[in-house]
């Protein structure tokens, strides 16, 4: 059984930092092997893609509203995947999740990713 759980939300200040993180686990979970995902859906929309990471770490895709703001990154040792997110904006408010991918390949579309985390909220105030 996976278990993906997040953390490290909270509420915050237009152009603060947080560093999100997904921690797995699961005796058999193979964390290593695969590409991981952050999505977040703000009340009212859609769950949106926003950073993925290969199960190497050596590539990584954001949505272009975060781009140059958010670095996705993982520690394999650690079963971990993060989030680091800065100058923050009223617009990234939301509910952040992390899944891992389906298959290799870093989609955008929250169909490719299964074994949903619980969700960490992160409020940033004008």
């Amino acid at each position: 059984q996976v278990q993906l759980v997040e953390s490290g939300g909270g509420l915050v200040q237009s152009g603060d930092s947080l560093r999100l993180s997904c921690a797995a686990s699961g005796r058999t979970f193979s964390f290593s092997r695969y590409t991981m995902g952050w999505f977040r859906q703000a009340p009212g929309k859609e769950r949106e893609f926003v950073a993925g990471i290969s199960w190497s770490g050596g590539s990584t895709n954001y949505a272009d509203s975060v781009k140059g703001r958010f670095t996705v990154s993982r520690d394999n040792a650690k079963k971990t995947v993060y989030l680091q997110m800065n100058s923050l904006r009223p617009e990234d408010t939301a509910v952040y999740y992390c899944a891992h991918a389906k298959d290799g390949s870093i989609r955008i579309d929250p169909e490719g990713y299964t074994n949903w985390g619980q969700g960490t909220q992160v409020t940033v105030s004008a």
